[in-house]
């Protein structure tokens, strides 16, 4: 029963674990379409990488694993397409570091990490050492997220914690404590405790703080509707008293004009019709009437 029970959980874990490795597509789609990897790091993909190498070493330490073969041996394949598709894109100071990242950890470490267990362990002590190194790595793994945490409480935005990734990491932990429990493989349950914790706090931050971001975008935008209409109204005023300026102007320069006509001219019968001013749509100033002199 309790046989059945595993290989369900397991089962569930793969699908999880499979859709759980496909959500940095959205990202990867970004930087084809950009043609360039812009901020994005390769870190979290060689240590995916690292991780289920180190998994899989260890399954093939331990008897009827074969689930945990099948999903590690899958996350191979899915994060070193990641990373080729990185190097494709990257600068080339992103594909130096990149490359340096690739053979520490996944040469020369787990390189080292096989040496040692082959030569310095026998028997069921090399799979009790490489299970401790798994629980230590899946912790440190399990923990990096809490730097994301921190940001989400201090900005109050939860821009860059996707609920539909967090919600999967936590059903896949759960899954595996669950196989790891049935199975009696303390190594695999009790790190995906930490995760399941972890999970549950990044849904309950995006749960408070899903909605922040858009009443500080509304009331930004409030603000700035305000200062347009104010710097519109001031606008106004300031050409409604230009208007007057140019009137009280052209008032005065018909005012200076009309005195200069000669003695002998205001002998003839003139018509002055009043000046007054028109100001169309156009902003140009005409006379209202012309002078008619008889």
């Amino acid at each position: 029963m309790m046989t059945h029970l595993a290989f369900v959980f397991g089962l569930l874990g793969n699908i999880v674990s499979f859709m759980v490795y496909l959500a940095p597509v959205p990202t990867f789609y970004k930087i084809y379409k950009k043609k360039s990897t812009e901020g994005f790091q390769s870190v979290p993909y060689v240590v995916g990488l690292f991780s289920a190498m180190l998994w899989i070493y260890y399954a093939f330490l331990k008897p009827d694993t074969t689930l945990l073969i099948t999903i590690n041996s899958v996350g191979c394949f899915i994060q070193t397409f990641y990373i080729c598709f990185f190097l494709f894109y990257a600068t080339k100071k992103a594909k130096m570091d990149t490359m340096k990242l690739l053979l520490s950890m996944n040469v020369v470490g787990l390189g080292l990490i096989i040496l040692l267990t082959q030569f310095f362990a026998k028997g069921t002590n090399r799979a009790q050492i490489v299970g401790w190194i798994c629980l230590i790595f899946s912790f440190c793994v399990f923990v990096a997220p809490l730097g994301v945490l921190r940001q989400v409480i201090r900005t109050k935005s939860v821009e860059y914690m996707p609920f539909q990734l967090s919600f999967f990491l936590t059903l896949s932990a759960v899954m595996w404590f669950f196989y790891g429990l049935l199975r009696k493989d303390y190594n695999i349950a009790i790190p995906n405790v930490l995760g399941f914790s972890l999970g549950v706090i990044q849904m309950t931050l995006y749960l408070i703080y899903k909605n922040a971001k858009k009443v500080t975008k509304e009331v930004k935008l409030e603000i700035t509707e305000i200062v347009v209409d104010e710097e519109l109204k001031l606008s106004e005023e300031i050409l409604k008293e230009q208007i007057i300026d140019v009137v009280k102007l052209s008032a005065m320069v018909c005012s200076e004009i009309i005195p200069m006509v000669t003695a002998h001219e205001l002998k003839n019968e003139i018509n002055l019709p009043q000046l007054n001013v028109i100001i169309n749509e156009d902003m140009i100033i005409k006379p209202k009437a012309i002078i008619e002199v008889s």
